[in-house]
Parts: C-alpha cells; structure tokens; sequence
C-alpha cells in the first residue's frame, strides 16, 4: 500500500513539473470559449485587415475592418447597449493610441443597434520586441469578449527605445512610461508598511491557543489593553484625515484634471451594407451532418438585381467557408481559420436577374469541430448566423445575414 502510495505520489509529481516547466505558452485568447451561439448570433466580423505584419519597437501597427451586428441577437445574451472595442494581447505589448468607430472617434463604451453595420479602425504602437497573437474583440456587457480575427506578429528592436510621450492640459511633455511611477511605488510602500506594522503589533503576542485559554478563564479584558486601544484610535482618526490632506495637496498640485470618462458612446451604424433587399434570401431547412462535419444550408434566394450572381462565401464565427472561383482573390493569405474549398452548392449556375432559386449550399470542413462550432447542436440556443456573400457579374459583392435553427444529423 505504501508503495504504491509513493508511485502514485511520484506521477503526480512528474505530471506536475510536466505542467510547469513546458515550454510552449498558451497561444489563445479564449475565441473558443464562448458558446457556439453567442459567437455566431452576436458580432459578425468581416474585411478585417492589419496594416503590417513585422514591426519595430515604436511602428504603428493599423487593425481595420467591419462588423454586422446581428438582427437575430441570442435572448440569453443582453442587448448590445454597453459595449467595448477593444484589441486581446498578452500583456502590454502594445500600447492603443487611437480608436474610431464609423470614423468617429471613440474612448467611451458604446451602444450598437441590432442589424446595424459599423466600420472600425484601431491603432496600436509597438512596445516590447517578440512574436505576439492579437485579436480585436468586443466586450459584451454581462457576456464576455467575442473575439475578432487574429493575426501574429513580430516585433523588433529594443525595448527600451519605446518612447511614449503626451502633451498635458499645461503644455507640458511627460513619458507616459516613468510619470508618476515614484509616487506610485511611494504610495504603495507607505500603505504597506503601514498595514504590516498593524498586523505586527498584533501577532508579535502569543496567538490561537494562549488567547483561547484567556477567554475560557475569563481573562479576555486583558486581551486589548490600554495602549492597544490608543493605538486604533490614532489609526482611525489619523488615516482619514492623512488620505484627505494628501488629496487636498494633490487637487492643489494638479489643478487641471480631466477624471476618467464614464460617458456612453451613441454612433449610429453605416448605410445599410447587409441585406439590401437586393438579393433576398429565406432559409427553409438547416442541417448539420456530424461525422462529416458539413453544415447544409437549404435556402430560397431570389435575385431582383439586372444581373446574374453567385454565392462565393459564407462566414460565421471568423470561419470563412470559400466558394473556389467565386469573387475576387483572397488577400488574408495567412488566416488559419479559412476553408478555401470548404463552400459547395448544388448547382454552379449563376441565379438569373429576377429568378427565384431554391440552392442547397454545404459548408464543409474540420473548422467546425477544431473551431468548436459543431458544439452548437448541444446548446439550449441550436441556431445558426453569419453572413453569405454573393458576387454579380461585375465583381460587386452583395452580403446576406443569415440565422437559422439547425438540426443534427448523426448518421
């Protein structure tokens, strides 16, 4: 028994400095965290481009693209009336120097209007040399982050090159990098040493069991004696008013000081970029064939336009199912999450000006399993989004939100 007890306890030690000392870091932002429905019924991302792939300490580094906001909005997830844009790094890595959104710019939360279209661009400048994966993503209130597409990058140079300078309300330049970095380390120590002196005055006396005993025999008077008490007092009358003399001295210092912005941003979404009307589309049946891993998509799509079209993409989730062919060529070369054949259709013939064509269209490929989409039949919420693409006859893409409830099919 004691053998094996120390067998058992040596794997667990194995396993354990396995853990540690490993040598490859996470290298996710928890995209596949999210239930499959949050991710594909909330924010639909698309043309999202990165100005550049390798930097130097102090580039900028330009994220742009569009997002649709879905009409179809889960109603376990709040409506998108706080939101955050923001970027996922690890650690600070970079620093955000500009934010806009529809070309407005924007330092607050925002409200977004469902089945709106809005535009972003984010700017970030390179801090620390190394190889980083970054995400633009949105904060949903009560929901968590839903992230973007994500990009590597490299970053070269030095690190303590990185300069981040900004005028101040005064005219003043400071480094953002060292200002207030001593009152800050100041500040820390004094309210450390203050409470560990606490925590010493009272622990340096017998504790637990002598303290008990005094308490049994009636003897816990002696416990706090008169000193100890004069001590509180001075405690608790002096940190007050040292908080509020420094905070006098500080506001007297400083005289101009804008306080942290707590405002809610209302942009109103683009021109209307998804769902024109101009190709209408009705879903009629959505299955998902799970040993396949293919997700057939029955639609009605009817085409008012004066030219033929044909569908060349379908998006859900930052998964981009390609139809071979079809639109212009693909610029993100790099992006992992792309199934370049992974989009068939029963029929390659172009949908006439005018005709009204039931298609059957498959999405198939391993992204929905490695991506953990296929989880979606295994949601309370087993329905699917995302955006179709369709191209006309002179390259002009045409872009359809789509939502459905999907049904498995294990066989």
């Amino acid at each position: 028994m004691l053998k094996a007890m120390k067998n058992l306890l040596g794997i667990f030690c194995i396993g354990l400095c396995g853990l540690t000392l490993a040598p490859n870091g996470a290298a996710a932002h928890g995209e596949k965290a999210l239930e499959p429905f949050i991710r594909m019924r909330t924010i639909q991302w698309y043309d999202v481009q990165w100005s550049q792939e390798k930097l130097n300490v102090n580039d900028e580094l330009g994220i742009t693209g569009k997002f649709h906001v879905a009409e179809d909005w889960p109603r376990a997830v709040p409506k998108p009336d706080a939101t955050y844009l923001n970027v996922s790094s690890p650690g600070p890595v970079f620093v955000r120097t500009e934010r806009y959104l529809n070309g407005q710019a924007s330092v607050s939360s925002a409200a977004l209007k469902l089945g709106g279209d809005y535009d972003f661009k984010i700017v970030l400048k390179a801090r620390l040399p190394g190889r980083y994966h970054l995400h633009p993503f949105f904060n949903l209130h009560d929901a968590g982050a839903v992230m973007g597409p994500g990009r590597w990058f490299e970053v070269a140079g030095d690190a303590a090159a990185f300069t981040n300078q900004v005028k101040t309300l005064n005219g003043d330049m400071i480094d953002m990098e060292t200002y207030g970095l001593a009152s800050g380390i100041g500040w820390h120590a004094f309210w450390f040493a203050l409470g560990a002196a606490w925590l010493l005055w009272w622990v340096r006396r017998p504790l637990f069991i002598p303290r008990y005993k005094m308490v049994q025999s009636g003897q816990e008077k002696a416990l706090i004696t008169p000193l100890d008490r004069t001590i509180a007092i001075a405690v608790l009358a002096g940190v007050p008013l040292f908080v509020l003399g420094a905070n006098a001295m500080t506001d007297r210092q400083y005289p101009n000081a804008i306080p942290l912005q707590a405002a809610m941003d209302q942009i109103e979404p683009l021109q209307p970029a998804v769902n024109l009307g101009m190709v209408q589309i009705k879903v009629q049946r959505t299955e998902y064939h799970v040993p396949a891993r293919a997700m057939t998509i029955v639609a009605q799509i009817h085409n008012t336009l004066d030219q033929p079209v044909r569908i060349g993409e379908f998006a859900t989730a930052n998964v981009r199912f390609l139809n071979p062919g079809v639109g212009p060529p693909r610029k993100d070369d790099s992006d992992t999450v792309v199934a370049p054949q992974g989009l068939n259709l029963d029929s390659a013939d172009p949908i006439q000006p005018r005709e009204t064509r039931t298609v059957r269209v498959t999405a198939l490929d391993a992204l929905w399993a490695t991506q953990r989409l296929d989880g979606l039949i295994r949601d309370p919420d087993s329905r699917l989004g995302g955006l179709l693409f369709l191209y006309d006859a002179t390259g002009k893409r045409h872009i359809a939100s789509i939502s459905t409830a999907v049904i498995p099919k294990f066989d």
